[in-house]
């Protein structure tokens, strides 16, 4: 049995599952969608066309849903997308998608998003992420699997970070980061492999290969495009390929100071 308190808001049209909680003077829009157990604690706000994924938590004061931040935006927007089990805390905000070109702004399953970041317009963001307390993603940002953003780090429109990075805490990222790295600074640069992160996830053969491509590549006195396609003709390593694939693809470029 659902758990609404008096005070809270429930715009008719809004969708409620089982076993869902809302707090005091919580807004939920008519447009929402709420699945089974999902918490919308005291004073949160889930606005415009937005979905939350099963036993998901909003903490108090976070806004998701709201317009976008966008010079451009003309009162028209997408749907904002929120997977299972995600933990979303105190005074975050998460903004609907633009109509220019995604429609969406999408968070996967299990991520914990701290106090008082912001996921802006566009952003897509995949499984089991951490943005640790006031990182702030601007529009059309995308995070991969297993990432974390250390706190008070801002990243810039459009760049793409791979899955299993780590951002070392009040970092600048205003490039994209390849899967499986560690960044840091301002302006943020690779500083080597999220060997931690790695250590959690993946065999020995397969960080071992990954070793050995990351050197071929940052520490190769080639052209990085060079140097990747020489380790893709040389790797049969699925992980390997990724990394490879990435730095092949990317649109803002890899910051990396070269390593003798």
């Amino acid at each position: 049995m659902s758990k609404i308190a008096n005070s809270a808001i429930i715009e008719k049209g809004a969708v409620i599952g089982e076993d869902v909680e809302i707090g005091d003077f919580a807004f939920v829009g008519s447009q929402a969608k709420l699945a089974n157990g999902v918490k919308v604690f005291q004073g949160a706000q889930v606005r415009g066309e937005t979905d939350i994924g099963e036993n998901s938590q909003i903490h108090s004061y976070a806004v998701v849903g709201n317009f976008p931040q966008d010079v451009s935006y003309k009162g028209v927007c997408g749907k904002l997308i929120i997977g299972k089990n995600n933990i979303i805390r105190e005074y975050v905000t998460i903004n609907l998608p633009t109509l220019k070109q995604d429609k969406v702004t999408l968070l996967g399953d299990n991520n914990y998003i701290m106090a008082y970041c912001h996921i802006a317009h566009d952003c897509v963001i995949g499984n089991n992420v951490i943005l640790a307390n006031a990182a702030t993603l601007a529009g059309h940002v995308e995070i991969g699997d297993f990432t974390v953003v250390g706190g008070l780090t801002p990243i810039h429109q459009f760049v793409k970070i791979g899955e299993s990075v780590m951002i070392g805490g009040a970092s600048a990222v205003s490039q994209d980061i390849p899967p499986y790295c560690l960044a840091e600074g301002n302006r943020a640069k690779i500083k080597g492999l999220n060997l931690v992160g790695l250590r959690r996830r993946f065999e020995r053969d397969d960080i071992n290969e990954l070793k050995k491509a990351y050197n071929a590549i940052f520490r190769s006195n080639k052209p990085i495009k060079e140097s990747v396609e020489e380790v893709l003709k040389s790797s049969d390593n699925d992980k390997v390929r990724k990394l490879c694939e990435f730095i092949k693809d990317t649109k803002r470029g890899i910051p990396f100071d070269r390593h003798s």
